[in-house]
């Protein structure tokens, strides 16, 4: 829905969309997975953006060494010793799909001083804890499952992640399109990230604070509303109850039904939480309204029950599913195999339900995870939105095989929920986003039946990957670079 070009077509959406589910994958970029996708605009176009300068504003011209932790990866070991031009580079020549990589550096300052006010031109400057020549390696997922329902459906090439930095941050967007801001006095001063007189951090590509001077919580920090995650990094356990608008306020005034499906929930409450479980990743928990004991907190479900609504027809209005670590594709703790299944057996479910025939589903990763993008952000103040992540709109109404060029952001998602359904924005954030894109759909399509059914069974779960040994002996969320 553009804005809509007419009431009419605002009327179509509302009329044949009754259910949204949102699928919230986890730290890849645009071109680091859709890259090499026909008729996108990826690495193709980015011949001349390519050149990178270190932090003296010197060419650099090899590729430096790809590291995992602050160690040269050994997966790497021919591309570390041929020091190759710096140009983007298949990871899955190196580390199958199967396997894992390192996890780039993707902290709030960090990525700032990588876009370098839109040049793109530093990614390889700042080789923290992940870093090195990482940053410029992609898989091609265009034949990846999710890349598959990318070619038979819409793929949106111009989607940005809301905030500088990594998922705590963009998460919360996703639930208030907001940074939440923390009392000055309720935070450690050793949490809270020094600044010159123009706003640069003392040192970048290394361990950042959890906030900005002013406090705005920026880089992963914690709940203290949550006593059952108390072994998860209590040393950044400095956000209070939050009481910023969230959209799920928005539908329960308006008594729309909705639900976030939090993948390893019910353990990590009961407190025998799954090695990959990322608390900072459901943004929920972090708001009064949804504390424990309170009424809001039954929308706040483990993900198990996602595939349970499904089959007793009782999918509400807007889902959003949030998989656990072990199935979001996050680099360091998790491959992208085993995630791209996870989210195409969700799609194939959906599709062979009665809420198929009036369903959007939307798969969109939360932040680029510090991988480079060719394509400069255009943010509209201090917080972002930042660079291009992969988004899929999958629909009956859907067109096929359609890129869709428009410039979004996840709060693009807010805002074509709130048109739907009457709801007021929460910030400036929603009410300026542009909504999904009507050219992106065909309403004249007639109504189309599910797909052939099999079973609808629980969502599949997986062994967790083994600790990546730069975790051992501390909860991987302790890690002093965002994820």
């Amino acid at each position: 829905m553009s804005a809509p070009s007419s009431s009419q077509q605002l009327a179509q959406f509302q009329q044949k969309i009754a259910h949204v589910v949102i699928i919230y994958q986890e730290n890849w970029g645009f071109d680091s997975l859709y890259g090499k996708f026909p008729g996108a605009n990826g690495y193709a176009n980015a011949t001349s953006i390519t050149a990178q300068i270190d932090t003296n504003g010197v060419p650099v011209t090899s590729i430096p060494p790809v590291l995992n932790g602050s160690a040269p990866d050994p997966q790497f070991a021919a591309l570390n010793a041929a020091k190759a031009p710096v140009a983007p580079f298949d990871i899955s020549a190196y580390v199958p799909t199967t396997g894992m990589t390192g996890d780039p550096n993707h902290n709030f300052y960090v990525q700032q001083a990588q876009i370098d006010g839109g040049r793109m031109d530093r990614y390889l400057a700042y080789n923290a804890a992940g870093q090195g020549g990482l940053t410029f390696g992609y898989y091609d997922a265009t034949n990846m499952p999710e890349g598959k329902l990318a070619q038979q459906y819409v793929l949106a090439d111009n989607f940005h992640q809301d905030a500088f930095g990594g998922s705590f941050l963009n998460n919360m967007y996703a639930a208030c399109a907001c940074t939440p801001q923390v009392p000055l006095s309720a935070i450690p001063a050793t949490k809270i990230e020094p600044v010159d007189a123009g706003g640069n951090p003392a040192a970048l590509g290394g361990s950042e604070g959890r906030t900005t001077p002013d406090g705005y919580v920026v880089n992963t920090s914690y709940t203290t509303q949550y006593p059952q995650l108390e072994n998860f990094a209590t040393t950044n356990k400095i956000v209070p109850p939050l009481n910023n608008p969230t959209l799920g306020d928005r539908l329960s005034d308006a008594n729309i039904p909705w639900k976030f499906y939090a993948g390893g929930l019910d353990n990590a409450l009961a407190g025998n939480a799954d090695p990959t479980f990322q608390p900072h990743h459901q943004s929920y928990l972090y708001f009064a309204k949804y504390g424990p004991g309170t009424p809001g907190a039954t929308h706040i479900v483990d993900d198990s029950n996602f595939l349970k609504d499904l089959s007793a027809d009782a999918l509400p209005a807007v889902s959003w599913i949030k998989p656990l670590g072990a199935n979001n594709e996050h680099p360091g703790y998790a491959n992208i195999a085993t995630g791209q299944m996870f989210v195409a057996n969700l799609v194939s479910q959906i599709q062979m339900s009665k809420a198929w025939k009036d369903t959007l589903i939307v798969i969109v990763y939360d932040e680029a995870g510090g991988h480079y993008d060719h394509v400069s952000p255009m943010p509209t103040d201090r917080f972002g939105p930042s660079t291009r992540v992969p988004a899929i709109f999958i629909s009956p109404f859907a067109k096929r095989g359609f890129i869709d060029h428009t410039n979004y952001s996840v709060a693009s998602i807010l805002k074509t929920i709130e048109l739907r359904y009457g709801l007021t924005a929460l910030t400036d954030r929603d009410l300026g986003a542009t909504p999904l894109s009507i050219a992106a759909f065909d309403f004249t399509q007639a109504t189309p039946a599910a797909f052939a059914r099999t079973s609808l069974g629980d969502i599949p779960r997986v062994p967790p990957p083994p600790l990546p040994p730069r975790y051992a002996g501390h909860s991987m969320t302790e890690m002093d670079y965002d994820q």
